[in-house]
């Protein structure tokens, strides 16, 4: 079953509630204090422009772990090649705004609303928000953004318009003091890099780890 969110109230219901396809409760809004809060129970935003607002709490988790992040010889030249420039928190907005306009196959419009954009550039504002860029003779061709939440990075959506541009913001992460990447959905190009599935106990139990 999935519930409604009461405006006034910022909590969430047991994420151990959540439908099979995680879908956990409907409403409430995007602020700041309700955001950080679903972050931190394993819960995320994710619906479509002109439907209420839906909350995920998946039972298995799309993660990857840093230290097993898959880097192909092909992929290992190119970083060695150091063609990109990368970059942290230099340009989030430019980032959301591409992750949001950039076309993907199999998928009409996006769900990175012009209400999401602004919810997290706010959380960036705030120090909680991330992102990576990846730039190519100064032109930014790639990049993704997130939410960190202790020790573990909380994967959004990520862009390229670069072949590997994509790859190279996730590797550059992976370098990063944090213990997950959280990518909370699966896809071929992510389990490509070394994703895998783990139960959404363990990924709270790594998440609230040090709280």
């Amino acid at each position: 079953m999935f519930f409604q969110l009461l405006d006034d109230d910022l909590r969430f219901p047991d994420p151990k509630l959540a439908e099979e396809d995680g879908l956990l409760a409907i409403g409430g809004d995007l602020s700041m204090e309700r955001l950080l809060n679903a972050y931190s129970n394993g819960i995320f935003p994710w619906f479509s422009e002109g439907e209420s607002i839906l909350w995920y709490a998946p039972h298995q988790r799309c993660v990857i772990y840093p230290e097993k992040i898959k880097i192909s010889k092909s992929m290992k030249k190119i970083l060695a090649a150091n063609a990109f420039e990368i970059t942290i928190n230099e340009a989030f907005k430019d980032v959301i705004l591409n992750c949001a306009n950039t076309p993907r196959k199999d998928q009409d419009g996006t769900w990175i609303t012009d209400d999401m954009q602004q919810a997290y550039i706010n959380l960036h504002q705030h120090g909680f928000a991330h992102s990576i860029e990846v730039w190519l003779n100064g032109i930014l061709v790639g990049g993704l953004y997130g939410v960190k939440i202790n020790r573990v990075f909380c994967g959004e959506s990520m862009f390229s318009h670069a072949s590997n541009a994509s790859k190279a913001a996730l590797i550059y992460l992976s370098k990063l003091n944090i213990d997950l990447i959280d990518c909370q959905l699966p896809n071929d190009h992510l389990m490509s890099l070394g994703a895998e599935m783990i139960d959404s106990e363990l990924y709270l139990q790594i998440l609230q780890k040090h709280q």
